[in-house]
């Protein structure tokens, strides 16, 4: 446990040292993981295919806010769906105008929890973001959170469909009914989306709590409730739900989720102290609970030249009730004495 500590207190040194270069980097490797997941999941315009591409765009926006991964992943979507169908990249764009004028621009500096959303879907462990958010973020997070979820399953459904989208018989009238009906009849998404989102609710509630160890409670608690919601859905709606996969990816957010309670928080309960105030108009009753912390030993090497260095001795002093020795003739004093007495003479 000390040695965890310590390299917890060395990466929080090292990025605070650091985090004028790290934070750029989280940004680009951030970026480049959600466009690159717009190429695989799209891909219909092979200009904006090119890695090339995605990689200086990557690059751009680590030097932009971080909403402006959102927006030119926004960019990125509506150049895809433009070259399966220009109805298609209306229907996207309306959808996009119409989130970021209800919902998203709400949202505010937590707009980067959309790309998270989707990237954490594609990777299989949907439960890992809204227990993160839960943790580490606030109600107003499960917005973009849920636009995400709807998202992911838009283009999913685009990739499906994207043949009889882009045949040349495909009427517009056509098309926006299939999309409206691929987006709105899709259960899978709307049990998705209520599960992310209500985990998200859940885990706040309970990791805002003051009962000791609320943190792990709430990460176990919300991949259980994710669980629960997946299957009583899938029950409920007649569809098919792989537990296996499902039950694998809550284990693995469970984890991951004590390394993110580990290095954010790491309150040590054993030492909690309820301390009470109080002044002219209120009681307070407070509960402290000190962090988990040890000092790194920092080791300086001093280096000591072979090179012995002369020292004077000093004259010894008499001790008490001794007589200090009388100078002798050939002594420097006497001599000195002599002299100036030679002078003094010499002169009268």
């Amino acid at each position: 446990m000390t040695a965890l500590l310590e390299m917890k207190q060395k990466l929080k040194n090292f990025f605070g040292q650091y985090e004028g270069y790290l934070v750029p980097v989280f940004k680009f490797l951030l970026s480049f993981g959600y466009f690159w997941w717009i190429r695989i999941s799209l891909g219909m315009m092979a200009r904006l295919a090119d890695p090339f591409v995605i990689i200086i765009t990557a690059l751009l926006c680590a030097i932009l806010p971080v909403n402006a991964i959102m927006w030119v992943g926004f960019l990125f979507i509506l150049g895809h769906c433009y070259a399966v169908g220009i109805e298609v990249a209306g229907f996207v764009a309306a959808l996009l105008l119409l989130m970021s004028i209800l919902a998203l621009r709400f949202s505010g500096r937590y707009n980067l929890v959309f790309p998270m959303t989707s990237l954490s879907m594609a990777c299989q462990i949907p439960p890992l973001l809204p227990i993160g958010c839960g943790l580490l973020g606030v109600p107003v997070a499960a917005v973009p959170a849920g636009c995400s979820v709807v998202f992911y399953y838009l283009i999913t459904f685009i990739k499906e469909q994207g043949a009889i989208l882009a045949s040349d018989d495909m009427q517009i009238q056509r098309a926006l009914k299939l999309l409206m009906d691929g987006l709105i009849k899709d259960e899978e998404m709307w049990m998705s989306l209520i599960a992310l989102v209500g985990v998200l609710l859940l885990v706040y509630l309970i990791r805002t709590r003051s009962f000791d160890y609320a943190w792990r409670v709430a990460i176990i608690v919300g991949a259980v409730a994710y669980l629960l919601i997946m299957f009583a859905g899938g029950l409920f709606l007649g569809m098919d739900v792989e537990m296996v996969p499902l039950v694998v990816s809550a284990a693995v957010s469970v984890l991951l989720g004590f390394v993110l309670e580990f290095f954010a928080y790491g309150g040590d309960y054993t030492r909690t102290e309820h301390l009470e105030y109080e002044d002219d108009d209120y009681f307070y009753y407070v509960k402290a609970v000190p962090k988990v912390s040890i000092s790194t030993s920092k080791r300086k090497i001093k280096k000591i030249n072979g090179v012995s260095q002369k020292t004077e001795e000093l004259p010894q002093l008499p001790r008490r009730g001794q007589l200090p020795p009388r100078a002798s003739m050939g002594d420097p004093v006497h001599m000195d004495l002599g002299k100036k007495l030679e002078d003094s003479l010499k002169d009268l």
